[in-house]
């Protein structure tokens, strides 16, 4: 799902199905070790699919495997010259990872196609969004408009971390999604070009910052 999001520079690799407490595949280097060293075995089992998938992107983008670690707001630390992003939820989980020289940034989001929980939308949306996307629910109730504004406001944050050092402050971020599988992000004053699928029971969000204009 995620690769049909990005454009060709990024490379991208994910798995589906339910995680086992030891996922198979590559073990985790010494230092991912130590991240989740204290961790229950779902957030182990969540971060090993996560890096497994980060191995995978790195090797398609011909480099060799290394440590993945998590930064001060559990962000992943790329190797020198690569950027990307790690998602998971229930029954998935994906990576996208690119050459600092290709793409500045990348943010991935993948959500179950449920609404969200009463009350949460208040919390993650303006008022503007909330009457962007009753519109749509109104006219397409195919896709949870709700989880997919949150997805993306997800994405995003994902993206802008790694290039500023903070998430997008309150009233920072607005996102409107269109029914075209694309939305448009309004982010400290910058605006940016995402996109969007719904398949098989998932929400999956994608956005990236071009090297050449950042």
């Amino acid at each position: 799902m995620i690769a049909d999001l990005l454009p060709p520079a990024v490379a991208t690799a994910e798995s589906a199905g339910p995680e086992p407490e030891r996922e198979p595949g590559p073990r985790l280097f010494p230092a991912e070790e130590a991240v989740v060293r204290t961790a229950g075995p779902r957030r182990r089992a969540e971060f090993t699919a996560g890096r497994a998938c980060a191995r995978a992107a790195l090797a398609a983008l011909g480099l060799p495997a290394a440590p993945v670690l998590a930064g001060p707001a559990g962000e992943p630390r790329w190797p020198a010259g690569v950027t990307g992003s790690i998602t998971h939820c229930a029954g998935y989980r994906a990576c996208a990872a690119a050459r600092i020289a290709d793409v500045a940034a990348i943010g991935i989001d993948a959500e179950p196609d449920a609404g969200l929980p009463a009350g949460l939308i208040e919390s993650v949306a303006g008022q503007a969004e909330r009457a962007w996307i009753a519109r749509h629910a109104a006219s397409d109730p195919a896709v949870s408009w709700d989880r997919l504004l949150f997805s993306a406001k997800e994405a995003v944050g994902k993206l802008w971390y790694p290039l500023t050092g903070h998430w997008p402050g309150a009233g920072q971020l607005a996102v409107f999604p269109a029914a075209a599988g694309t939305f448009e992000a309004h982010v400290a004053g910058s605006r940016l070009a995402g996109r969007w699928l719904a398949r098989g029971g998932l929400i999956v969000t994608a956005v990236t910052w071009p090297a050449e204009t950042w």
